[in-house]
């Protein structure tokens, strides 16, 4: 009798020695888990510039992740990020994290932050050379490259665009891209084409014209955009244009001539300019419409030549404070000419409203 009780002593403590370790065991496991979510990698963190790939999968993110100290159990992280539901939605792009942080700031940075931008900002009225100087300027790309895409007949080819570059059919608004590894001229390029033609169709809501009739009022719309210093007289100055070309009148504008000088051209516009008859962009020489467009133009500029002010004004001069005087005819315009141009105070003397 005294023997089984001792056995069954034994075998209770057996159990109860099972039943501690086992409950010890799950103590720790809860407790690791504990310090894997509360307890940052570092104290005090450090900024850490993380980069995930387009297309790359969760489990290579989390390695990478715990070999830029950032996490420290691989499992563990896969497993907070399938609990909330976000093993699909990390996003590609460049991110600025820290080791100060916990698992669940690293997730949340990496499944609702657009990330590390870069800031591309085109106004209104740039030729393509100068906008390829803010991309090269924003770390895009070089200069030379773009100049590239832009002519890329593929990707003019993909948009419809019937001319040998996209100069005005790259639209100018603030861009704000995540980080190329490389040069992504071609991409800076192709999201501006695609900008235009997602504007273009806030100006013909009915669907796009045929290109000839598309074309045609782009390179007039960059002509009023470089033509305008007050942004109130766009339409007026495209009912000028229109009305000169309804007449077969000669458009006389300068910025034609100077983006037909390209980039050599030294700010100095010279009477030789407006007699060169090999410009082919010369509206003092050649009647119509330039060849192509001269700039990019902005959506205004574009619907002021589809909805261009109704007058009979033929010319308009610069006054010196950023606005235009517009004449009836021309010896009116010789006299303003006089007022505002022969006359002027060089010193006062502005294109633009400020």
């Amino acid at each position: 009798m005294a023997r089984k009780r001792t056995l069954i002593i034994a075998f209770t403590s057996l159990l109860l020695m099972a039943a501690l370790g086992s409950g010890g065991y799950f103590y720790f496991k809860a407790w690791q888990q504990e310090q894997f979510l509360t307890v940052p990698p570092e104290t005090p963190g450090r900024d850490v510039i993380f980069r995930v790939e387009p297309g790359q999968i969760f489990t290579t993110i989390a390695r990478n992740l715990k070999e830029a100290g950032l996490i420290t159990d691989t499992l563990r992280f896969r497993s907070l990020a399938m609990e909330q539901g976000k093993s699909s939605s990390i996003r590609a792009g460049k991110f600025k994290l820290n080791t100060g942080w916990v698992p669940g700031e690293i997730l949340h940075e990496l499944t609702t932050s657009a990330g590390i931008m870069k800031r591309v900002s085109v106004r209104e009225g740039l030729t393509w050379w100068q906008t390829g100087i803010k991309v090269e300027e924003a770390g895009i790309g070089s200069r030379e490259s773009f100049a590239s895409a832009v002519a890329d007949r593929e990707l003019l080819d993909r948009y419809g665009i019937q001319a040998d570059t996209a100069e005005g059919y790259l639209f100018p608004e603030t861009y704000l891209l995540t980080p190329p590894q490389g040069d992504q001229s071609v991409y800076m390029a192709e999201t501006m084409i695609k900008e235009f033609f997602n504007n273009a169709r806030k100006a013909w809501p009915d669907g796009l014209p045929e290109w000839e009739e598309l074309h045609k009022t782009v390179i007039l719309a960059s002509i009023v955009e470089k033509e305008t210093g007050d942004v109130t007289e766009r339409a007026r100055i495209a009912g000028v244009f229109q009305n000169r070309l309804k007449r077969g009148m000669l458009i006389q504008s300068d910025p034609t001539i100077i983006y037909g000088l390209g980039e050599a051209f030294d700010g100095d516009l010279r009477r030789v300019h407006l007699k060169d008859k090999s410009n082919p962009y010369n509206t003092y020489t050649r009647r119509g419409l330039p060849p192509g467009p001269i700039c990019s133009p902005g959506l205004d500029a574009i619907k002021a030549v589809l909805e261009p002010e109704s007058h009979s004004y033929l010319y308009f001069v610069a006054k010196g404070d950023g606005s235009h005087y517009f004449s009836k005819s021309l010896k009116e315009h010789n006299r303003a000419v006089r007022k505002y141009q022969l006359r002027r105070n060089k010193k006062t003397y502005r294109s633009t409203k400020q």
